[in-house]
């Protein structure tokens, strides 16, 4: 049975798309299956994977078209891509009974089937992400190496606190780490010390330095570890994947 990871920040610019689909490219290079699931309307998860124009959509699925249809990338490495419209199904779902929990039900559907499934959610907190909340088991919080850092995130732990206490009362945050780092910024090293204080015992002891071939990979619709597999980047991530693995 899978277990369910949403990445989520509501700043945007953090690094949380690049973090979902290197952890889960990396994840399915160890042999795990993998179902990454597109949850913001910008799609840029679904266009970093090479996937344009989509047929079957998580928008499709969150308004009862059909159910979660993945595209297979490889063997072990599905993924539920999304679309622009899904910017307007907090509109189009608002009336529906039980809202919160249609992407969980959708997801429930296809757990036996992987052993990840992670959701990476919009810069946002709105029913969408709550949804991503309510079918998660944990969460993931990827922090940039900046003074706004943690600016803002008492909101995030609000929204985190209300779905535990009515409608998921296993969820909870269990991972935190850094993006950007340059070692070599006094003011970079100082957040992570910050970050350290504030989250004791989730913090991942891997930080994903600042390089710029994460940037690049998404232009060639790769991962990191198909574009670059000797870069910075490639090396952070897989350290990133062997900490999440030996968690677990």
């Amino acid at each position: 049975m899978a277990k369910v990871i949403a990445l989520s920040n509501h700043k945007g610019g953090v690094g949380k798309t690049t973090s979902t689909v290197n952890i889960g490219a990396g994840l399915a290079n160890k042999g795990k299956r993998v179902l990454v699931i597109d949850m913001d309307p910008q799609a840029n998860l679904s266009q970093c994977f090479g996937i344009q124009d989509p047929e079957f959509t998580v928008y499709g699925s969150l308004v009862g078209e059909h159910d979660l249809k993945p595209y297979e990338l490889r063997d072990t490495l599905h993924v539920v891509p999304s679309t622009l419209d899904l910017a307007g199904a907090e509109v189009e779902l608002a009336s529906k009974i039980a809202r919160e929990t249609i992407l969980k039900k959708l997801v429930d559907k296809v757990r036996p089937q992987y052993d990840y499934v992670l959701l990476d959610c919009a810069p946002s907190l709105g029913l969408i992400t709550i949804n991503a909340f309510a079918a998660a088991d944990e969460i993931y919080i990827p922090l940039q190496a900046q003074f706004l850092a943690l600016h803002g995130l008492d909101k995030l732990f609000e929204i985190v606190d209300l779905v535990r206490e009515n409608i998921n009362p296993n969820l909870h945050i269990s991972g935190v780490f850094t993006t950007q780092f340059d070692g070599r910024k006094v003011l970079n090293r100082d957040i992570a010390d910050l970050v350290q204080e504030n989250f004791k015992g989730k913090v991942f002891k891997t930080m994903i330095r600042d390089n710029v071939t994460l940037a690049e990979a998404p232009s060639h619709w790769q991962d990191i570890f198909a574009y670059s597999p000797k870069s910075y980047g490639a090396a952070d991530y897989g350290a990133l994947v062997d900490e999440i693995l030996e968690r677990d």
